[in-house]
């Protein structure tokens, strides 16, 4: 029997592009198979919790340059630890059978569930379970393995970039410090690709532990030869040698509790401390979440979301199409979680950062 009836739904962070990946994956399915889709909300709470409706052709006209995403998306909700109160306290249960009963009680024959990490874990699970399901590789940390780009990456780097940019003629005027954090946990890719990009002085990432000394150093020898400012841009997940994360706060309820955030002020403070120079920190945060996929995105995102369909329609399931030079090819969601994909130490670009005299804390 082909396929006739599936489900898209897009958990873990928004990010700009998600709404392209459902306008190309409604239209094709309608379009070029035939198929019926409907669009569960809220990412896996709506599989659990039984939310969803048909996605017509109109419905998704217009939506590619909107941010965020249509269906709404949750970074709580794993169906295999989803949190519950009782009696008044936060406790998590197993509701991976009620979301597997949904889904059977929509007639649904696959799923396409587009998200990163987080979701690839939950949808591996699910397809250990016996549901078919394609994924759609989402991110703007870009640390998803086996591709070599997620969307929602590139619109990221262009919202840093451009924060980069109008920061320079402010730290120009007054001659300050500025510095810069932007997301990344683990991965540095976004500081890395808009630190380059904006022309940050200094760039720290997770993958590289700095040594405050030393960036106070760099900044004393740029005063010294006339350059009375400096960009620092720092990666959320970035760290002191022998030092740790620098945690905001934890959420209960999420299945990763620890968020990451507030390393630009311990820097800021550090750097004005130690050099006497006027600091000041901007937190770019979930502003490199929002607003309207960059026209790459929006391409590749569409890219991705006809892939997809092909591979539902084909019957390909347990795997996500990838981006592999400019070709689309199909990967194992197995081996895209085995690990996530942090920058090589010899990577090329800090090869180029070295080269251009940025300094990366070392």
């Amino acid at each position: 029997m082909p396929i006739r009836r599936i489900g898209v739904l897009s958990a873990g962070g928004d990010c700009p592009g998600i709404n392209a990946v459902i306008h190309a994956v409604v239209k094709k399915a309608i379009l070029d198979y035939q198929m019926e889709v409907y669009g569960i909300f809220d990412g896996f709470a709506g599989l659990v919790e039984g939310r969803w409706k048909t996605l017509q052709y109109n419905d998704v006209s217009g939506i590619m340059p909107l941010g965020g995403t249509i269906l709404g998306t949750s970074n709580k909700a794993n169906p295999f630890k989803y949190p519950c109160t009782e009696y008044g306290k936060l406790c998590f249960k197993d509701l991976s059978q009620e979301a597997i009963d949904n889904y059977h009680s929509m007639g649904l024959q696959a799923l396409i569930a587009i998200g990163g990490d987080g979701t690839f874990h939950i949808s591996d699970g699910f397809i250990n379970k016996g549901l078919s399901i394609v994924g759609v590789p989402k991110t703007i940390d870009n640390d998803l393995s086996e591709t070599d780009f997620t969307f929602g990456f590139d619109s990221a780097v262009w919202v840093a970039t451009e924060a980069i940019d109008r920061l320079h003629t402010t730290a120009q005027a007054h001659h300050r410090v500025m510095v810069v954090e932007v997301m990344g946990r683990y991965a540095g890719w976004i500081a890395l690709h808009s630190g380059i990009a904006g022309g940050g002085d200094v760039i720290l990432i997770p993958e590289i532990d700095y040594n405050i000394e030393n960036v106070c150093t760099f900044i004393r020898k740029r005063i010294a030869a006339g350059k009375k400012f400096s960009i620092v841009v720092v990666a959320e997940g970035s760290k002191p040698q022998d030092g740790d994360f620098t945690v905001l706060r934890k959420v209960e309820e999420s299945h990763d509790q620890i968020r990451l955030g507030g390393i630009g002020h311990v820097i800021g403070e550090q750097i004005e401390e130690k050099t006497g120079i006027e600091t000041r920190v901007v937190i770019l945060g979930h502003l490199l979440r929002g607003g309207s996929p960059t026209p790459y995105d929006r391409v590749l995102a569409s890219r991705f979301g006809a892939a997809a369909v092909d591979l539902v329609a084909q019957e390909q399931f347990g795997l996500f199409p990838a981006l592999r030079g400019n070709e689309i090819i199909p990967v194992p969601i197995k081996k895209a979680i085995d690990k996530l994909k942090t920058i090589p130490l010899g990577h090329s670009l800090l090869q180029v950062a070295r080269s251009t005299g940025t300094c990366l804390g070392e």
